[in-house]
């Protein structure tokens, strides 16, 4: 049995303030490797203080202004540097005090609870938390990473059937089950490889991916039949869940490398997309002719 965990990261969205490219990844843990692999992404958080922490690699990467404005930061220990970053924190919340200022108060007070854990880490320890994670998946030789990487700009809805998710679901499932078909014995009696997805418990996103996984148990996607993959997706909390966060880096590393050419997060966790040979099948750049990323260099013709 083969569980596949299941994040995004961009947006779906087309208009102006959006990403560019909307990335659905997905990476693939066999049931007997799923305990060493949690604890060892644990054991390299614990060296920054996040063992019992949520891994969210955008919340993690961004440059947290007070930490700026705060004389000798770095040469701070841990504590004075959680009393530092509230203190500025509770100043700039009791200017928001106006009444035009509720939205900025609420954008304001949802970065604080996002960013609440990494506080007590300079950007650059926290770029090197992420890193390091990503060296630790880049050595599973038994995970395998599926992606499609939506180029919204290349994305004709009159032309597709399915919306950015949708597509990007139906590529990744069928990625997974061709996966599971490949690994199952051909020889009579052998058992076939299983495989179960898990998915962030997003309401909306997850409601409309049970009811597309039933769609294609009975009917199969436009690529393949589901003879491996069992039941609808099993929805958990990203928070308490390590394999989910482990997506979500992913998805992260490859959007921000099809949009920015950040190469450093890239590069470790393409390593661990499924290949045939020197041939990419597990991930995917949906864009206009001519691009020479490395995921549309490497992948099946």
């Amino acid at each position: 049995m083969y569980v596949c965990y299941l994040d995004g990261s961009g947006t779906t969205g087309t208009s102006g303030g959006e990403t560019s490219h909307f990335v659905l990844a997905g990476i693939s843990i066999p049931i007997w490797h799923w305990r060493d692999a949690d604890q060892e992404v644990s054991q390299v958080l614990a060296k920054y203080g996040l063992a019992d922490d949520e891994l969210h690699t955008a919340w993690m990467l961004r440059k947290y202004l007070e930490q700026s404005r705060i004389p000798g930061f770095e040469q701070l220990g841990p504590t004075d540097r959680r009393r530092a970053v509230y203190r500025h924190r509770t100043l700039q919340l009791a200017r928001l005090c106006g009444p035009d200022d509720d939205a900025r108060r609420q954008r304001t007070r949802k970065l604080h609870r996002k960013t609440e854990p990494y506080v007590h880490l300079t950007w650059e320890e926290r770029r090197q938390a992420v890193l390091d994670v990503a060296e630790t998946v880049a050595n599973w030789g038994f995970a395998r990473l599926f992606a499609e990487c939506v180029d919204k700009s290349h994305f004709d809805p009159a032309r597709s059937p399915r919306s950015i998710d949708g597509q990007a679901f139906e590529q990744v499932v069928s990625r997974f089950e061709r996966f599971l078909q490949n690994v199952s014995s051909p020889a009579p009696g052998h058992q076939r490889n299983h495989g179960m997805l898990v998915h962030d418990n997003n309401d909306a996103v997850s409601r409309k991916h049970t009811q597309m996984m039933r769609s294609f148990h009975a009917d199969g996607t436009l690529w393949t039949s589901l003879d491996c993959i069992v039941e609808t997706p099993m929805l958990v909390n990203p928070e308490r869940t390590r394999m989910i966060q482990i997506a979500n880096l992913c998805a992260y590393a490859l959007r921000r490398y099809l949009e920015n050419n950040e190469t450093q997060l890239f590069e470790p966790i393409f390593s661990r997309a499924d290949r045939i040979g020197e041939t990419t099948v597990g991930v995917r750049h949906f864009s206009p002719p001519g691009c020479n990323c490395a995921v549309c260099e490497g992948h099946e013709p």
